[in-house]
């Protein structure tokens, strides 16, 4: 036996076997039908593999053999938390190929009511969020304000979910009789009500031990990856001379530069303890800030609403224009663009629909963020990218 005093060094050969983990396609925290293949070392991950297909529905394939206007409810089923805004994606696609002048008006009720849905997304986004990381209450207190905004809606087009109410040549109906004041009682109502989902959520000590530091993502991981929206935005340093890339401020459409709001991008003056700048705190945060810019829109756009001018809708051409036309919105997960090739001749058809998701692009950047953190920060992290599998799987 070798002595307490003996130099003789004993070298142990300790290894550990990697495992391959499947975290979905059933798990609640994947947000749909998403399965995640883990590479574990214990409870180390080293990889993260996304797999995909399982809400394939051909959408794009349908939209090269239906006219453009029985193609809108599908776009209703890619986002289907935000389906205002993938009927507004689409149609501005269309009216650019066929060279459509959307009356004022039409444009008005457009952005008032995508920006509506945008709120209900990221509520959603929130209180989902929240229940990853295993807290209950801001789902209930997140759906509650949600269900108000559906009633707005589905006032507007009789639908909660699946709208197909912004179309080609503006919106379906025009807003109904006294849906303005109803809409502005429900922002008076709904902006205190902001303060507490952070003390819920925001400030929670165990959310913020859950999110802050975790899941970083530089800017220039961001844009390798071509990421968009609140994802990309939380990765962006103001201090050091970002800019918010935002489509409705660099490439405003609906008139969104007559409106006055702020793209929201870090530093914030509130972060907690040991949260930096694209952390999944922060790209909650954003989201968060982004609620307040849509009640702004939505208010400005009830005041415009009142004088402007034209019908909510004109007319679309029965035939589709020769020609290629590509259109990207700011959509709730980011920038969602539509691609639109009109056939020769008179063909009411498209020859070619593209749609380029932003949660696609989003998710492509899982594997790089996740590597080296716990099991349990997975939910922490897939959840802060917001992914909707209708949109990437289509």
């Amino acid at each position: 036996m070798l002595g307490l005093t003996d130099p003789t060094v004993i070298e142990f050969d300790v290894r550990t076997d990697e495992m391959l983990v499947n975290m979905g396609p059933q798990h609640p925290s994947t947000h749909g039908v998403l399965r995640l293949v883990l590479r574990t070392d214990g409870e180390i991950i080293s990889e993260v593999t996304p797999h995909m297909g399982y809400l394939h529905r051909c959408a794009e394939k349908v939209g090269e053999n239906v006219t453009p206007i029985q193609f809108i409810p599908y776009t209703d089923r890619m986002d289907y938390l935000a389906g205002m805004n993938m009927n507004l994606g689409y149609s501005l696609a269309v009216e650019k190929l066929c060279g459509m002048k959307v009356p004022e008006k039409a444009d008005v009720i457009r952005v008032i009511i995508c920006e509506l849905n945008r709120v209900a997304s990221h509520l959603v986004a929130m209180g989902t969020y929240g229940l990853d990381l295993g807290t209950f209450s801001p789902f209930l207190y997140a759906f509650r304000e949600r269900e108000m905004i559906l009633d707005l809606l589905e006032e507007v087009c009789g639908a909660r979910l699946t709208y197909s109410y912004i179309t080609i040549g503006g919106v379906h109906d025009d807003l109904p009789a006294g849906w303005t004041d109803k809409c502005r009682k429900f922002i008076d109502y709904f902006r205190p009500r902001v303060a507490e989902y952070h003390t819920l959520l925001t400030t929670n000590h165990i959310f913020v031990k859950r999110t802050a530091g975790i899941g970083v993502m530089s800017k220039e991981l961001a844009l390798s990856h071509a990421c968009s929206g609140p994802m990309l935005r939380g990765s962006l340093d103001k201090s050091k001379g970002d800019h918010a890339w935002d489509l409705r401020k660099i490439e405003p459409y609906c008139g969104y530069e007559n409106y006055e709001f702020d793209a929201i991008i870090p530093p914030f003056d509130n972060k907690p303890d040991g949260s930096v700048i694209g952390d999944c705190w922060h790209r909650y945060f954003v989201r968060m800030l982004e609620v307040l810019e849509s009640l702004k829109l939505v208010e400005q756009g009830l005041e415009k609403y009142r004088t402007a001018q034209g019908s909510h809708r004109i007319e679309p051409p029965r035939h589709l224009h020769p020609g290629e036309a590509y259109v990207e919105t700011e959509c709730p997960r980011g920038a969602m663009g539509f691609y639109v090739v009109g056939r020769p001749g008179k063909e009411p058809v498209p020859l070619r629909v593209r749609a380029k998701s932003s949660c696609f692009n989003n998710l492509s950047v899982t594997d790089a963020i996740c590597r080296g953190c716990l099991i349990a920060d997975i939910p922490a992290i897939v959840g802060s990218i917001d992914i909707v599998m209708g949109e990437i799987d289509r």
